[in-house]
């Protein structure tokens, strides 16, 4: 069963907040501090912390798990994230209405949204193409606008978690604008040519691991009212796959920091 995280937290904080202040404004009856019932003493005490917490989550920073390998190299399984959540503007929790504008987000920028076909589910990829842009992938590798974004610096890709080479597999750079990550494919695959015009409002999308992930060549664009915030820092990873085999599974030195 899949919870709504964000819609429970804010049912908890309106509730808490109901019971902590109606109890205060109810000066009628004469009861003590002792003789409160157990849920308005529990409200003056939760009532702050979840405030607290749904503030920050919702328009300043909200912790995520990578799920998958399709942005590796950038992002490998298990790791735990921070997305801003103030960068693209601030939404109203649960309902998603932005309130206030800030910044749009900039090609190359590593994008948390709701899934266009299940927007309980959040994914992860990277911006590839901005409303108005023709981009072409060919050969795999992006032409935007009719400027090519050339991939280089060939190398073998070693999985940091299990220290191992993948087979196939290539790591590469590649540069868009001014920014500099990398990308991974897979011989296996065959290259393909995929023409985009991304429209008003919408944002292309694709994840870094380019043979190996579900984005917007296989489910189409992210609209503008889907975006969550920019994911800008690894501060641990926990394969939780990993850790059954060795108890261990936790990599602060090799994952913390920004992500490109």
């Amino acid at each position: 069963m899949d919870f709504d995280l964000e819609l429970i937290l804010v049912l908890a904080t309106v509730l808490t907040g109901i019971f902590r202040y109606g109890s205060m404004l109810s000066r009628k009856s004469k009861t003590t501090e002792g003789e409160r019932p157990w849920f308005i003493e529990w409200s003056h005490a939760l009532f702050p912390v979840l405030l607290l917490v749904l503030v920050l989550r919702s328009f300043v920073a909200e912790p995520f798990r990578i799920p998958s390998g399709s942005m590796m190299p950038t992002l490998l399984i298990g790791d735990l994230i921070l997305v801003d959540k103030f960068s693209y503007g601030l939404r109203l929790p649960v309902l998603h209405y932005k309130f206030f504008e800030w910044e749009e987000p900039a090609l190359g920028d590593v994008l948390v949204f709701r899934y266009p076909r299940d927007p309980s589910v959040d994914f992860i990829k990277r911006v590839v193409g901005l409303p108005g842009d023709r981009v072409v992938y060919r050969d795999k590798e992006l032409e935007i606008n009719g400027q090519a974004y050339p991939k280089s610096h060939p190398k073998e890709f070693i999985n940091q978690l299990l220290g191992v080479p993948k087979p196939y597999h290539t790591q590469y750079t590649e540069k868009l604008e001014d920014r500099t990550h990398r990308i991974l494919t897979d011989a296996q695959y065959p290259s393909q040519t995929l023409e985009f015009e991304v429209p008003k409002g919408h944002y292309l999308v694709m994840g870094d691991n380019r043979d190996h992930s579900s984005d917007s060549r296989v489910w189409g664009f992210v609209p503008e009212s889907h975006l969550v915030g920019r994911a800008f820092f690894v501060w641990m990873n926990y394969d939780f796959l990993l850790a059954s085999l060795t108890r261990s599974g936790v990599s602060f030195v090799d994952r913390l920091g920004s992500i490109d």
